[in-house]
């Protein structure tokens, strides 16, 4: 029997670089196309609500931004029991360490994924509400998108050139070309708090 795989893309696309791993399921889904045991999804900031997810999986494959200490851009492959450790190693924002609770939970009830990667980039700028990925971290879209491919053919998982159907995407008004594309400049949206509470000092 074939396993089952859940490819996952987990962060906020509200904040900048937090949102490389919904970025790329993004972009795979649209590029590419598996067979129906394959399920592609933006896992968001959802936490334990996407444990039904891992419990119909035998093989996790993860897109996330790390801090993995390294220079912003650099990406880093993690597979099997290392995975946890460095989902939380070191926070950046709430989802890193639920996600990593995610993974711990499953294993306490018994239904962890046999498998486990993680394809992590190093973020650059996480500080930028409404802000979309820094270049040095969107030019690895594609590379990682070449990884995970890899990893997946030598587990006996193709895929095809095409789109894969799948309803567990985010909303088409947020993709990245709309959210990006529609973004207010710096002029136009003061992004850094509302600037009526700021010292006189600092908005003259």
């Amino acid at each position: 029997m074939a396993p089952r795989v859940l490819i996952l893309g987990i962060g906020n696309v509200l904040w900048a670089d937090e949102g490389f791993g919904v970025r790329c399921v993004e972009r795979l889904a649209s590029r590419f196309a598996f067979d129906d045991k394959v399920k592609i999804m933006d896992g968001g900031t959802q936490g334990l609500y996407l444990l039904p997810f891992l419990e119909e999986a035998d093989i996790l494959l993860v897109f996330d931004a790390v801090d993995y200490g390294m220079a912003p851009g650099d990406m880093k492959v993690v597979e099997g029991d290392e995975v946890p450790s460095f989902m939380g190693a070191k926070k950046m924002s709430l989802h890193q360490t639920g996600f990593q609770d995610v993974i711990a939970t499953s294993e306490l009830m018994g239904y962890r994924p046999e498998t486990l990667i993680l394809i992590g980039c190093q973020p650059e700028e996480l500080e930028d509400y409404g802000g979309g990925l820094r270049e040095v971290v969107a030019a690895q879209i594609d590379p990682a998108i070449d990884v995970a491919l890899a990893k997946l053919a030598a587990l006996g998982i193709d895929a095809k050139d095409g789109q894969h159907a799948t309803d567990d995407l985010a909303d088409p008004s947020i993709t990245r070309d709309a959210y990006e594309g529609g973004r207010p400049s710096e002029c136009q949206a003061h992004r850094k708090g509302d600037i009526r509470f700021y010292p006189k000092t600092e908005t003259a």
